[in-house]
């Protein structure tokens, strides 16, 4: 069977973007950079968004296209006979169910608090009582199940409309809706009063800051941030260039997608730091930023009420446009397989993603007392997933397109420069081999370094 394609160029960008547009740009990155000093962690970012990110994630596309596979089956067909790469596809495979067990109940807050806005709940509430709204939600399990249940049931039904109908054109809208509330919430965000201080520590470079947590801790943060924001080595994008065409190179494509973005998470920015600089509020608070600081921000703002629940209705857009994303992965995973129809992987995986779900919400609920090496079990499948699998599987990807044992790099650069568009840079080869490697292998030490202080 002919395997399925987006019908527009517009749609594998949006939808591309859309799986690495998550809650790590308008939740992680501006409170790490509110943390790390502002603009000078941001300068430091986006240089390592663009000598790591953008070779991996044109890789992962290369790897797609070529094949015309998910990850499940993408190394079998482009390997060469003997060797033993497509076993990474275990771990691939795992990576996608791992980060929807966590990511799904995180997604069901979003939404849980959309609501809440849009109702008032929060309406007259003072800083402690917004405070415990946060912890009754995450304390009440059935409350965590029926939104997860939801978000599970709208990422499968988009899913199980086909990729054009479904995945492509819903996605497509989300996205636009997406950009323009961000967009409309920068505006209002900049245009209090006492705003401009934060707008001042956000675009204004202090490099002076960096000194207070020493450049190593912030560079790695960078470092860190940059990697992860994508979702890379899991095959979660790898899928989307399976998709496509060869009218156009495959580099210029992730330019598009990492220029979306980049510009979704520095838009977040235009949001809290301001609102948070003009409510004296500090915006490295850590992840309560969403759920517990900016609700506050909110109630002593003038329509705050609108502009909370549009704020929230863009975070559940982020949180949802990454789930349908790896649903369709997933999906893909035992059509490739298996040769499963469409029905029958969309109703199999949604019994597993619900039952796989469940443990996290547990964690928080009934399993309280439970830890893993310390960390909550959340925490822990976060850790899985953001200090293993993705470090370790860009890695793969990275040495399978550009040694001789794998792919190889003639194929992996004839693939990324076919078609109209910007070339992947064949001098680069060097660095790819020899440094890139390095580095990545250095954001895998770091995460158990950290993992053994904490401990």
């Amino acid at each position: 069977m002919e395997r399925e394609k987006f019908s527009s160029r517009l749609g594998f960008i949006l939808i591309s973007a859309g799986c690495a547009i998550g809650l790590g740009n308008v939740w992680r990155f501006p409170y790490i950079t509110g943390k790390y000093g502002g603009a000078a962690f941001v300068l430091i970012y986006l240089f390592f968004l663009i000598v790591m990110g953008l070779p991996i994630m044109v890789m992962e596309f290369a790897v797609g296209r070529a094949s015309q596979r998910s990850i499940a089956t993408s190394f079998n067909v482009l390997e060469k006979k003997g060797t033993k790469w497509h076993i990474y596809r275990y771990f691939g495979m795992a990576g996608n169910y791992l980060l929807m067990m966590f990511y799904t109940t995180i997604g069901g807050w979003m939404l849980a608090y959309f609501v809440k806005m849009a109702k008032g709940d929060f309406k007259g509430l003072d800083a402690e009582g917004v405070g415990q709204a946060f912890n009754s939600l995450t304390t009440d399990m059935g409350t965590m199940i029926i939104w997860m249940l939801i978000v599970v049931v709208i990422g499968f039904t988009v899913c199980s409309l086909g990729l054009q109908i479904g995945v492509e054109r819903i996605t497509k809208a989300m996205m636009v809706i997406l950009l323009f509330l961000m967009i409309v919430l920068a505006v209002n965000s900049c245009l209090l009063q006492g705003a401009s201080d934060g707008l001042k520590f956000y675009l204004m470079p202090d490099f002076k800051k960096l000194t207070e947590y020493g450049l190593s801790e912030v560079i790695f943060a960078a470092m860190g941030q940059a990697f992860f924001t994508l979702s890379l080595g899991i095959g979660a994008l790898a899928i989307f260039g399976s998709y496509i065409g060869k009218e156009r190179k495959l580099t210029g494509e992730a330019i598009n997608i990492l220029v979306l973005d980049t510009f979704v998470a520095l838009t977040a920015g235009l949001i809290i730091f301001p609102a948070c600089s003009a409510f004296g509020v500090n915006p490295g608070e850590g992840p309560g930023l969403v759920f517990v600081t900016l609700p506050n921000v909110f109630n002593n703002m003038k329509g705050g009420r609108f502009w909370g629940s549009l704020f929230f209705l863009f975070m559940s857009f982020a949180a949802l446009s990454t789930i349908i994303a790896v649903f369709q992965n997933i999906i893909s995973f035992a059509q490739d397989l298996w040769n499963w129809s469409l029905k029958k992987a969309v109703l199999v995986n949604g019994i597993a993603i619900v039952i796989l779900s469940l443990p996290c919400i547990f964690g928080m609920t009934i399993w309280s007392d439970f830890s893993i090496l310390g960390k909550s079990i959340l925490d822990f499948e976060d850790f899985l997933v953001s200090n293993n699998m993705l470090p370790l599987g860009s890695l793969i990807y990275l040495l399978f397109c550009v040694t001789r044992y794998g792919w190889g790099w003639k194929n992996f650069l004839a693939e990324a420069n076919t078609g109209a568009g910007v070339s992947f840079p064949k001098q680069i080869k060097v660095y790819l081999i020899f440094v890139l490697p390095i580095i990545v292998l250095y954001i895998f030490v770091q995460g158990y370094w950290g993992l053994i202080q904490s401990l």
